[in-house]
C-alpha cells in the first residue's frame, strides 16, 4: 500500500520531501560537493513561484510566459531538466556530476524552482530582477560629472557633427534636482520620455526648480543594470546625446537615478546641462 501511494504521488506530480533534499544536494554541489570545485556562494533560495514554473515547464508551457503569468520578473533564467525511468529515485547523484557544477554555481542565480515526477526533474534557476545602483546618490552624480568631464576634454564626432575638446562643466544643485524630479517620475510611472506626464519639457524642468538660464539640455538613460559609466557610455554612443555632453556653451550639470523594480526599466538617469543668466 505504501509503495503504491508512492507511485500515485509522483504520477500526479505533488510536492515531496525527496525535492527537499533535492535542494539539500542543490545547494551542496554549489558550494563545491560532489564533482563541482568548492566555492563561498550562498545557498539558493527555494522560490515557491520558480516551483509553480518548473511545473508549467514540465507541461509544454513557456517559461517566459508562466513567469510573467505568476507575477515573477527575472534577470536571468536557466532551466535544466533530467528525464528517465527512475529518475526520482537517482536525481541526487545525477545532480552530483560534473557536467552541472557551471549552472548550479552561476553566482547570479540565486533562487530555485523544482519540480520532480514520475521520470522527470525539471529545475529552473533565476537571478530576480533587483536593479541597483553601485553608487548612493550623491556619489552616483560625482560620478557621472566626472566621466562628462572626462568626455568633454577628448575631441569627438557625435554622428555628423565634429565636436573640439570642451572645458569641464560643473555641478550644480539646482540642476541635479530638476534631474531626480524627473527620473523619480519616470521610475515612479513606467515612463522613458524627454516629455513629463503634466506636459513639460526639459527647460520648463529646470526653470521650475529654480534654475534661470540662458540655454538648457537634458539627457536621459534607463536600464535594469545601468550604473554611472553605462548611462555615460550610452550618451557618447548616440549622436543627440553626445552632442548635449559636448556643448562648449554649458558650464553646468546636474544628475540624478531612480529606480523601480516594478517598472519595466528598473532604473532611470536624468541629467540636465545648463548655462545660467
Amino acid at each position: 500500500m505504501r509503495a503504491l501511494l508512492l507511485a500515485c504521488l509522483l504520477a500526479a506530480g505533488l510536492p515531496l520531501k525527496a525535492e527537499d533534499d533535492l535542494y539539500r544536494v542543490l545547494n551542496r554541489q554549489r558550494a563545491g560537493g560532489g564533482d563541482c570545485v568548492a566555492s563561498s556562494l550562498p545557498p539558493m533560495q527555494a522560490h515557491r513561484t520558480l516551483e509553480r514554473a518548473a511545473r508549467d515547464v514540465a507541461q509544454g508551457r513557456n517559461l517566459q510566459q508562466s513567469l510573467k503569468e505568476h507575477g515573477y520578473r527575472a534577470a536571468r533564467t536557466r532551466t535544466l531538466s533530467i528525464k528517465g525511468q527512475g529518475v526520482e529515485r537517482t536525481a541526487a547523484k545525477i545532480l552530483a556530476r560534473a557536467q552541472y557544477c557551471k549552472a548550479l554555481q552561476d553566482a547570479e542565480l540565486t533562487q530555485a524552482g523544482l519540480h520532480l515526477e514520475a521520470g522527470e526533474l525539471w529545475l529552473v534557476m533565476a537571478a530576480p530582477f533587483a536593479p541597483a545602483v553601485a553608487l548612493p546618490a550623491q556619489a552616483a552624480g560625482q560620478r557621472v560629472l566626472d566621466l562628462v568631464n572626462r568626455a568633454r576634454a577628448t575631441p569627438r564626432r557625435c554622428g555628423e557633427r565634429a565636436f573640439k575638446a570642451a572645458r569641464a562643466v560643473r555641478w550644480n544643485a539646482t540642476l541635479a534636482e530638476a534631474s531626480r524630479l524627473h527620473a523619480e517620475d519616470m521610475a515612479r510611472h513606467d515612463y522613458f520620455s524627454h516629455g513629463g506626464r503634466d506636459g513639460s519639457d526639459p527647460a520648463q524642468r529646470v526653470e521650475r526648480a529654480g534654475y534661470r538660464y540662458r540655454m538648457t539640455g537634458e539627457n536621459i538613460a534607463a536600464g535594469g543594470d545601468m550604473q554611472a559609466e553605462t548611462a555615460v557610455a550610452g550618451w557618447i554612443k548616440s549622436p543627440a546625446h553626445c552632442a548635449n555632453l559636448m556643448n562648449p556653451a554649458y558650464t553646468e550639470m546636474g544628475a540624478a537615478f531612480a529606480i523601480n523594480a516594478r517598472s519595466e526599466m528598473g532604473i532611470y538617469w536624468a541629467q540636465a546641462f545648463g548655462t545660467p543668466r
